[in-house]
């Protein structure tokens, strides 16, 4: 009896590890670290390429996708973690007690362990009770050890994936940087109007709100068309040309009771952002308070309105095919090393997605707006999740305001 009592109590202080691996979460933030890895490993490779715009334009959004992978995993491996030790805690007492006696029986001589006080048959009844509690107390020890070899797997994810973002981190921002430069040297995009400067000018110093300056736009008839696509067919399948979170949908107030014909969308400092239909650039540039302002011409009579851009690619009348870079979104990510750190902190509790940027959307019919959900594709961007901050401020893209906007996830 005593070797038995003996044994679990070895097992509960040093059991081996258990057969149970990682989480599906962990598996995949683990997925998602080789992703990255991936991604930043292949930019000597963009800038051999011939049309280095794709190449980084490629290798930016990989790494992007990557860590809204190593996100949710990262999150999901947490909350896993906080379950295994709310177990713990519920049952603290009884395991200490267990804990206890083991401790007790173990340290009683040899002679005393074999008797009771009560007599012989005292004594075969208690051998028999312990008998059969020795192996519900050897399960519940491999049980809390296979837990704490799960906590201690997270804990190895969480480490390495902190090291991966901070070796990725500068390459991404590198790619960001020569992605700008190499948009403004290309010179194979075609042009498919006439720009006329003098208008768009007119048209902007005119314009008291972005609904005004888009409505003109949509009037002005000095281009031949934009390209020849079947826009409208691909109603509902259009991707969103930034990755983030949907703060507020289509005339959806806000905290101020304000309501926008489009989707506000928070975004990670530096998002790429990306035409998802082939289109025209109908005008680029700052407007009012809105930051810079993109238009993009995707068929007849249709345009796609994004605002809040730190930095605008292109030039009026370019071309673009689908999933063309646009533009940066703002704010600045922290150094290499707190970013590692702090990304995983902050996956694995659930808090604050450093979403810091919001890109105001529209997507227009003639003179009129139309509601985005209708065209676009939510779920292939961050969902918004309870809990989630949002910003009580007047235009939603302005650099300002994307600043005091704090998001969670």
């Amino acid at each position: 009896m005593r070797d038995k009592l003996v044994l679990c109590a070895a097992l509960f202080l040093a059991a081996p590890a258990s057969a149970s691996t990682l989480s599906e979460a962990a598996e995949e933030a683990s997925r998602a670290a080789f992703q990255l890895r991936e991604a930043t490993g292949r930019l000597e490779e963009a800038l051999t390429q011939d049309d280095q715009v794709t190449a980084l334009t490629e290798l930016i959004r990989a790494y992007e996708s990557g860590l809204a992978s190593m996100r949710g995993g990262l999150r999901q491996a947490g909350i896993r973690e906080q379950e295994i030790r709310a177990s713990w805690e519920a049952r603290r007492e009884s395991l200490a007690g267990i804990l206890g006696v083991m401790v007790a029986m173990e340290k009683s001589p040899e002679t005393l362990m074999l008797l009771h006080p009560a007599g012989p048959e005292a004594t075969a009844r208690s051998g028999m009770i312990l008998s059969s509690v020795a192996p519900a107390i050897q399960a519940e020890a491999q049980q809390l050890r296979a837990g704490l070899d799960e906590i201690a797997q997270v804990r190895s994810l969480q480490e390495d994936a902190a090291g991966t973002l901070a070796e990725g981190l500068g390459r991404v921002q590198e790619a960001r940087r020569l992605l700008a430069s190499a948009v403004t040297d290309r010179s194979t995009l075609p042009t498919r109007f006439a720009e006329d400067p003098a208008e768009l000018q007119a048209l902007r110093d005119s314009a008291d709100s972005l609904d005004a300056f888009a409505s003109g736009i949509a009037t002005m008839e000095a281009d031949i068309g934009p390209p020849l696509a079947d826009f409208e067919g691909a109603q509902g399948a259009l991707p969103l040309p930034v990755m983030g979170t949907v703060l507020r949908r289509y005339n959806e107030p806000d905290a101020a009771g304000v309501e926008r014909p489009g989707l506000v969308i928070a975004t990670a400092p530096a998002a790429l952002v990306t035409t998802p239909w082939p289109a025209t650039i109908r005008y680029r540039g700052p407007l009012l308070d809105y930051g810079n302002v993109m238009v993009l011409e995707p068929a007849r009579g249709y345009l796609i309105v994004m605002a809040g851009l730190a930095q605008v690619f292109g030039e009026t009348g370019d071309v673009l095919a689908a999933g063309e870079p646009v533009g940066l979104m703002g704010g600045q990510e922290p150094p290499a090393q707190e970013f590692g750190v702090e990304f995983v902190v902050n996956a694995s509790t659930g808090r604050g997605a450093g979403q810091s940027e919001t890109l105001y959307l529209e997507l227009r019919q003639g003179r009129a707006t139309v509601d985005p959900e209708e065209w676009f594709v939510l779920s292939a961007i961050v969902p918004q999740e309870t809990g989630t901050e949002t910003d009580t401020q007047g235009d939603p893209a302005t650099p300002d305001e994307a600043e005091q906007s704090e998001e969670t996830d």
